[in-house]
């Protein structure tokens, strides 16, 4: 069998890798230097949860404020609807007029917007029901998920497809199926979840019309759960924002009141699945709050652009959006097919004529003026914001894989089919450390595997890895767009990684200044593909092995984040910066000797914030003269969240103690 061959290292040996001791810890490369005593930076990158969603039901240390559901009242500590729980309402429209893309319901004329009198059922939004089998897999290896059915795996499979986690932490990847139904009619082939309301969460047909809480009597935290609604139009609309609804506490207008219907309305087997959180106070994501007592974390952290994966990902890499290059024997501009229209399909069906990838800067395109006209009527301006969408361009909005395979491949097929993006000239923050001889890596899980197939292997572990970038995931990697990276021998080798090489390097003292780790999609925490306590596991194992080497964890720091939001709900401001976001909220943990004491920073960032702290620390410019880290930091005069001088996002800095 094809999938014993590949895993011919022996458990022993993997045993023996992870256990060994060495006698004398390693000494890091020294970086160049710094503003501050950090010489490492560590940045791990989760998917989809919102601030509530992981922090909901937090209570910091006494002296310590947080702003979450609890807080607020919307819900108690035990997860129950609070005395403010009306703050969560969720509305449906009966009426689109006119028939035309928009962000605020205040423009529709007799919307007939009614709150629903309880929320719809939860989803099993594609979470699965059953484990999937090594017969399964190797069987159709593209369809096949997590979780992998431990009677048939061994522990060095297990460990060959996500070698970045513990190998005590592998049986996490064997449990948690939903039980519910498999719409697989054929038992040989992958178990797929059907179209069907979550019945395992508590009182799922009758769930107050406010957030609710996901784990249960039938839900462990262990548990796969469903997925959501989660693109760049939509969460726009989700957010249902008007100048006329602002308040000097709210000065956005923006009332988060569409999440469930906006994504009924797509037609994505979600429900409600928006409004649910995990609850910290009863046990839920237990190692996360070990770390937010322990050391520091931002409850004023958002995602930078409205939507999904790979737009989040460019900001991290770019502090800016990925515009369409034209490069030559490739498309001048993305076919018409993949060009987004975001007009309903009807008076009553918000569904758009064209859900897609790409979308113009001019008034001709559907979607762009409803934003802009928003964005101009706010007192701060974001509709003149340097980072805007520039006319004449065209830039990605929605999950668009990179010009390059993992192979260094130009990926001609799908470019010329806009579903892969030309290589690209953006200036990334890896191009501003080359240029001043400063180390860095990005270490994503199963690279080695997407490489292997891009190179041709039929191997069903390279097969279920390396298909369309799924569970490594090309699309989170800001580097693999990058002409200048990715496109160049060296420097693709020197330093695009696979996960399992962080280890290695840390072992070997061999860690570079700045380091992206990126989880394999097992190992992500992403509903319906991975689980949060996964996530936790893999943080956990980077946080004990740099803390345990003195050396390093002295002159560290790590930054645990998420991606973006995910299409859960959240009760934080958020700051419209430019056409493209920001968004919601989500967590934000650092993880250094200068950031213990288990404070809570309330200063506004988003993921350019990581790009402005580098810079900060290692005297680099701005990259270009519109990304966003040329933004100043906020200042909060008058309100600890709201900034005075919108526009503006912080580098981090205030989230450490130096003195």
């Amino acid at each position: 069998m094809k999938t014993e061959r590949r895993i011919a290292a022996t458990l022993a040996a993997l045993l023996v890798a992870q256990t060994a001791t060495p006698l004398v810890a390693a000494e890091p490369e020294r970086a160049s230097a710094t503003a501050t005593p950090i010489q490492h930076v560590i940045v791990i990158i989760g998917e989809n949860r919102t601030f509530d969603n992981v922090f909901g039901t937090y209570k910091p240390k006494h002296g310590q404020t947080v702003s979450n559901l609890r807080s607020k009242g919307i819900v108690n500590e035990d997860g129950s609807p609070g005395p403010n729980n009306a703050m969560a309402t969720q509305f449906a429209l009966g009426n689109i007029s006119p028939v035309a893309y928009f962000v605020s319901t205040a423009q529709l004329t007799n919307p007939q917007k009614v709150a629903y009198s309880l929320l719809p059922t939860p989803e099993a939004g594609h979470a699965p029901p059953l484990a999937v089998t090594l017969a399964q897999l190797d069987k159709d290896p593209v369809d096949a998920a997590p979780p992998f059915d431990r009677h048939t795996f061994t522990k060095a499979q297990l460990h060959s497809l996500s070698g970045a986690l513990r190998l005590s932490d592998l049986h996490l990847l064997t449990s948690g199926a939903t039980g519910l139904t498999n719409c697989t009619p054929d038992p040989t082939f992958p178990p797929s979840a059907c179209a069907e309301p979550d019945t395992r969460i508590d009182n799922y047909a009758s769930l107050p019309n406010t957030a609710f809480p996901i784990t249960g009597g039938n839900v462990p935290y262990d548990s796969y759960t469903g997925d959501m609604v989660h693109r760049f139009f939509h969460m726009w609309q989700q957010s249902d924002c008007d100048i006329s609804n602002a308040t000097s506490s709210n000065p956005t207008g923006c009332l988060n009141d569409l999440y469930p219907y906006v994504g009924i309305s797509r037609g994505d087997d979600s429900g409600s699945n928006s409004m649910g959180f995990y609850n910290m106070k009863r046990g839920d994501v237990p190692f996360f709050k070990q770390l937010a007592d322990q050391y520091t974390i931002n409850d004023n952290y958002h995602q930078p652009v409205m939507g999904g994966t790979a737009v989040q990902h460019i900001m991290i890499g770019a502090a800016d959006a990925l515009p369409w290059d034209a490069v030559d024997g490739l498309p001048p501009a993305p076919p018409t097919g993949q060009i987004a229209d975001p007009t309903p399909t009807s008076s009553t069906d918000d569904a758009y004529v064209k859900d897609k990838r790409w979308t113009a800067c001019d008034a001709s395109q559907p979607g762009f003026q409803a934003i802009m006209n928003y964005l101009g009527s706010l007192p701060w301006r974001p509709d003149q914001t340097v980072s805007n969408c520039e006319a004449g361009k065209f830039y990605m909005i929605n999950n668009t894989r990179p010009g390059f395979l993992s192979n260094g491949n130009v990926n001609t097929t799908e470019i010329n089919a806009g579903t892969a993006a030309p290589p690209s000239s953006l200036r990334t923050i890896g191009d501003a450390l080359n240029e001043k001889s400063i180390s860095w890596a990005y270490y994503g899980g199963g690279y080695d595997h997407a490489v292997a197939f891009d190179n041709g292997s039929t191997d069903p572990f390279d097969v279920l890895i390396g298909t369309e970038g799924d569970w490594y995931c090309d699309i989170c990697n800001p580097f693999q767009y990058s002409a200048s990276i990715m496109g160049v021998p060296a420097q693709r080798q020197a330093h695009i990684k696979d996960a399992v090489d962080f280890f290695t390097d840390l072992e070997h003292g061999n860690l570079p200044a700045v380091s992206y780790i990126k989880p394999d999609s097992f190992d992500d925490g992403h509903p319906a593909s991975s689980k949060p306590g996964v996530f936790e596991a893999l943080v956990s194992r980077i946080v004990d092995e740099v803390h345990d080497n003195d050396h390093l964890f002295k002159n560290t720091a790590i930054f645990v984040t998420f991606d973006e939001g995910g299409g859960y709900w959240d009760s934080g401001f958020f700051q419209p910066i430019d056409f493209f976001g920001d968004g919601p909220r989500i967590p934000m943990i650092v993880v250094s000797k200068f950031s213990r004491g288990g404070n809570v920073v309330h200063s506004y960032n988003d993921h350019a914030s990581i790009v402005k702290f580098i810079e900060h620390n290692w005297g680099l410019s701005p990259l270009t003269g519109r990304s966003r880290d040329n933004l100043p930091n906020p200042v909060h005069a008058h309100d600890p969240y709201i900034p005075d001088n919108m526009p503006a996002i912080g580098d981090l800095f205030d989230m450490f103690d130096f003195h």
